[in-house]
């Protein structure tokens, strides 16, 4: 059955579910990522030029984050709660499985007039 009758949305009121709009944790990731990546944070000199430096920095933070640091509330990473990893990953696995950067070619400099 539609919730809408004669083309009208009908208001609903009432409490909301709270297994299905937990907003907290969301916000903590959000605020986690703004307090751990400058880049997130206007004013710095550690902001992207390009997108894929972005992407990169995103990547590399989540990696640690997930399989290197050691939460309180868990004891364990997270990758070790969720069963995806057995053990803390140290800084040296981490670099280890990032691919090798790819040197693009520049293009030819011109000469300035004099």
């Amino acid at each position: 059955m539609s919730h809408l009758s004669d083309d009208k949305a009908v208001a609903k009121m009432g409490h909301p579910i709270c297994l299905i709009c937990q907003i907290g944790p969301p916000v903590r990731q959000n605020l986690t990522i703004r307090m751990q990546i400058r880049r997130f944070t206007r004013l710095t000199n550690g902001f992207s030029k390009k997108m894929e430096n972005h992407e990169a920095a995103v990547a590399l933070h989540f990696m640690h984050y997930n399989f290197c640091r050691i939460h309180k509330t868990l004891r364990v990473t997270s990758a070790m709660e969720a069963g995806i990893a057995g053990h803390v990953w140290s800084i040296e696995e981490l670099v280890s499985i990032m691919p090798e950067p790819v040197a693009k070619k520049r293009g030819s400099y011109k000469k300035r007039a004099a």
